[in-house]
């Protein structure tokens, strides 16, 4: 293994604290517009030029009362601006329906899915099955408009520049009102011509639903395509309740892992839990790959109804690719495994985790046999470790999306073994397996790295090397009680610049970059 340099190295056997850990979990008093950014250390890459956005809980507590689960918290949206080697930031909580009236009455007015629920006890919940859109998971361009994510239901468009709310969207009548809509869509960067924004919605039940649809990513006069404009969708059913967070693409392929997973609703509707703590493993049954043509392409000419195979054992919260190798025959997805579903319970404080205890997520390889796939499913899938060391977020460079990918890059733990929080950056070699890992720091904790290649800073597509570009991170420093921006080489994950920004925001989801 090679090292990158580090901040602040930790010793060897040295542990976090959790003080420093939790002291990010707070609300956020302020929000800034347009102000200027320094590098406190080394200087940003004159060659950076876009917009990073990010998407995340900045409300915790309203009226004395704490959420009970972060995932619970009122998105904040997060802009940090670059060009000619400045950056100037911008934050704004998403005004949804559900903020404005809980600002209004200083209280929580809406239980919340993780587990939070009004004053008042169980009898004051029991019943209430509204489901407050929060907006706080992911926040993408699409057209003149950004978007800000929340998978149960309609995202909400923003204002590029100012972040100010311009209120639901239904993507001009493609939505049906409180239709849920991914949180995490796939940029197909041109697989099959023009680049695509690729998504999905589900609607679970005992059967359950998945609506997959495609929209132009920009303006095609001579087709009469506008961005934002739905190309192409279709609607397959699964048996069994599906909770699909992420889903991963091919040029032929919708990829889906349908967990198995049961819910049991009925301590939501009395008013006992959140609706995600309703969720369960069905011991001793294993997940299914649901592997969806996409429309127009040459796997819907073969196959008019998705196929379905059988998956390794655990849980999987996120992908990180998908490719189709020609020479074998063969779909692989890499997803990042857990042995179990994480969850955090009605008694128990998210602030207190006790992380030995949680499962680890690690990345795995599926090779997934086509051939096999339509006629032997049981026997299609093989499986291998990527790493093993406990991740997330894990990404790829965007011009290999759907397509066979050499680097990885990661949010990982310090430690090479077990549960703990995530506190360096990892870049995996997918072919030789050489890792390369930058710490944070005994007392920073980082969140999503997003990948920006050099090539893509401007309107053109990526053509130079795979890890030609910088990653750009968010870490919660605990020293300063504040977050820093991290720019490092994607190549040798050598820091690049550290901005100190004046703004505490919490440990958060996603992200992306949006070239100027």
């Amino acid at each position: 293994m090679t090292i990158a340099p580090s901040r602040s190295p930790a010793p060897s056997g040295a542990t976090w604290q959790r003080a420093d850990w939790a002291s990010s979990f707070r609300n956020v008093g302020t929000e800034l517009a347009d102000v200027a950014v320094t590098a406190s250390r080394g200087t940003i890459p004159a060659e950076l030029c876009g917009s990073l956005y990010r998407n995340g809980p900045g409300r915790l507590e309203r009226g004395g009362q704490w959420v009970h689960h972060p995932f619970d918290g009122d998105g904040m949206i997060t802009a940090l601006r670059f060009e000619g080697g400045e950056a100037r930031l911008s934050n704004r909580f998403v005004r949804t329906e559900g903020w404005q009236a809980e600002e209004s009455a200083g209280r929580f007015v809406y239980r919340g899915v993780f587990g939070t629920q009004k004053p008042g006890g169980a009898l004051a919940n029991a019943f209430d099955l509204r489901l407050k859109n929060i907006a706080n998971t992911h926040v993408v361009r699409l057209g003149d408009q950004l978007l800000a994510l929340w998978e149960a239901a309609e995202p909400h468009a923003l204002d590029p520049n100012s972040l100010e709310t311009r209120g639901l969207s239904r993507l001009d009548g493609v939505l049906k009102p409180g239709e849920a809509f991914s949180a995490h869509p796939r940029f197909d960067p041109g697989h099959r011509g023009a680049p695509r924004m690729v998504t999905f919605g589900v609607k679970s039940g005992p059967r359950s639903t998945i609506r997959l649809m495609e929209f132009a990513t920009a303006d095609d006069p001579a087709a009469g395509v506008q961005a934002g404009q739905l190309l192409a969708e279709r609607h397959d059913t699964m048996a069994g309740f599906a909770f699909l967070h992420d889903f991963a693409i091919t040029p032929n392929w919708a990829v889906f892992l349908q967990n198995a997973m049961a819910f049991n609703p009925l301590p939501y509707v009395l008013g006992q839990k959140g609706a995600a703590q309703c969720l369960a493993s069905k011991p001793g049954e294993i997940g299914r790959f649901f592997l969806v043509p996409r429309p127009g392409s040459a796997a819907a000419e073969r196959h008019a109804k998705p196929l379905e195979v059988p998956a390794p054992e655990g849980f999987v919260f996120h992908h990180l690719n998908a490719f189709e190798d020609e020479a074998t025959g063969e779909l692989v997805l890499d997803s990042i495994f857990y042995a179990d579903f994480p969850s955090i319970g009605p008694g128990d404080d998210f602030r207190s985790v006790d992380f030995e205890a949680i499962p680890e997520g690690q990345l795995k390889r599926c090779r997934i046999d086509l051939e096999r796939a339509a006629t032997d499913p049981a026997g299609a899938v093989s499986s291998d470790w990527l790493e093993q060391r406990c991740c997330e977020f894990a990404t790829v460079h965007p011009a290999r999306q759907g397509r066979e990918a050499r680097f990885a890059w990661m949010a990982v733990t310090e430690q090479e073994r077990g549960n703990a929080p995530l506190q360096a950056i990892e870049k995996l070699d997918l072919s030789s397996g050489e890792r390369r890992v930058w710490c944070a720091g005994a007392r920073s904790f980082v969140s999503e790295p997003v990948m920006v290649p050099r090539a893509v800073t401007g309107s053109e597509a990526a053509s130079g090397p795979e890890d030609d570009g910088w990653l750009l991170c968010v870490v919660w420093n605990g020293a300063r009680c504040a977050s820093d921006l991290v720019i490092l080489n994607a190549h040798d994950l050598s820091e690049q610049a550290v901005l100190e920004l004046p703004l505490a925001i919490p440990h958060g989801l996603h992200g992306s970059w949006v070239a100027a």
